[in-house]
């Protein structure tokens, strides 16, 4: 997304959550949710981030809602991508019971605090699973048992969200769709694309977040 972004004219800012990406040597058996939280809220004080449109794509918006209730008067707008949108309260277990059990037994048979990335979808080139696998790591369980706690309740921010519509048989964002689709203060807007079009449909993509941001 960043020559597609730098093309036009934006700027992207992508942090890596503690224990992740370049970060993945951080990771211990206690970041959470909130730590990612203030990962994103450090890059947005340090860099001095106004105006923002920010970016929520699956855990993610678990995330940015969280980053959005605390710095308000710094984004534009928010928009999920295929993404939990958490109401205060909820964890992302809240959000996807049928996968606890089958989420938590990976996480025991592991080291027993953290979870192996979802399967790749079935539509991504092998090019981009070779990409995608030298890159994504394991998730520490805590960051989808944690609550999301909002200081400000529900936001009145402009919100969009973004349904990749070739689902996988569990469909775990059809909720999300379904619930933005008919709520007020949503635009709700479709992708033909599997669960990350940020790397199998990056054009299309691009030019949604294009239309909704204009």
């Amino acid at each position: 997304m960043h020559p597609l972004m730098q093309a036009a004219r934006h700027r992207l800012v992508t942090p890596s959550y503690t224990g992740l990406g370049e970060r993945a040597h951080l990771a211990h058996q206690g970041l959470d949710l909130e730590a990612h939280i203030q990962d994103v809220l450090g890059v947005i004080s340090y860099e001095d981030l106004h105006d923002i449109v920010l970016v929520g794509h699956s855990y993610g918006g678990m995330v940015a809602t969280g980053v959005a209730d605390r710095v308000r008067e710094r984004i534009a707008q928010l928009i999920y991508i295929d993404a939990f949108v958490p109401r205060d309260g909820q964890s992302l277990f809240d959000l996807n019971e049928a996968a606890i059990d089958k989420m938590r037994e990976a996480a025991r048979n592991g080291d027993g605090w953290r979870i192996p990335p979802m399967p790749t979808p079935p539509d991504t080139s092998p090019a981009d699973v070779e990409w995608l696998t030298a890159r994504r790591v394991d998730m520490p369980i805590k960051c989808f048992e944690q609550k999301l706690k909002l200081q400000h309740g529900e936001t009145k921010l402009p919100r969009s969200y973004v349904y990749a519509t070739r689902t996988t048989l569990a469909d775990t964002f059809g909720q999300f769709a379904n619930r933005t689709r008919n709520e007020a203060g949503w635009r709700y807007f479709e992708i033909d694309a599997s669960h990350s079009p940020n790397v199998t449909a990056p054009e299309a993509l691009m030019a949604l977040l294009q239309e909704i941001v204009a």
